[in-house]
């Protein structure tokens, strides 16, 4: 399976809403299998659909052995407030803390279509805010100060001469260097 490209921050994709999914099928489930063995090439644990430059409202993650593909997915309950460092595949090496609630329930649609109601705390809760904010056109940027905004940009400014056409391509090589080194994903 091919891996995808992953959208970097000044894409026009990753600041766009996505569209709802009417229905599941066979090709948006492996649009998602697609997802997720980038999601794993890149080391990351989540992965939205505008990241690799798709309209569609999904995304996956795998966080502590859990893996998801979620269609649709809307937070129903935020509870508490909690901060953690965050980083985004399309926002290569930069990282800030970002408040964000301490618990969620999100509902959607899973892999074959059937309803879903997930619960998240810690980082898998951090993971499903951070994905759902992706399908909605945020980023974790947009939560920072002005201070630490310009701070994180001015990192990016740095890093972005890497991607002048705005898409991280992953290649082989970066597949088979996260499957040796799996439990270093973030």
């Amino acid at each position: 399976m091919a891996l995808l490209d992953i959208y970097v921050l000044g894409a026009p994709a990753l600041r766009q809403p996505t569209v709802a999914v009417r229905a599941v099928t066979d090709e948006l489930r492996a649009l998602a299998d697609q997802m997720h063995e980038t999601m794993h090439a890149a080391r990351g644990i989540g992965l939205a659909a505008p990241q690799v430059g798709r309209g569609e409202r999904l995304f996956v993650a795998e966080v502590d052995g859990r893996v998801v593909t979620l269609f649709n997915p809307e937070v129903v309950t935020a509870e508490g407030k909690a901060k953690g460092e965050e980083g985004c595949l399309s926002i290569p090496d930069v990282y800030a803390d970002v408040e964000r609630a301490a618990r969620v329930v999100v509902r959607g649609l899973g892999r074959d279509g059937e309803a879903v109601e997930l619960e998240g705390t810690e980082l898998f809760g951090r993971c499903l805010q951070h994905e759902i904010d992706h399908l909605h056109g945020r980023l974790f940027l947009d939560y920072l100060s002005p201070f630490k905004r310009r701070s994180a940009l001015a990192k990016w400014e740095r890093e972005k001469q890497k991607y002048p056409a705005l898409r991280r391509a992953l290649t082989v090589e970066a597949k088979d260097l996260a499957a040796q080194h799996h439990d270093e994903a973030l």
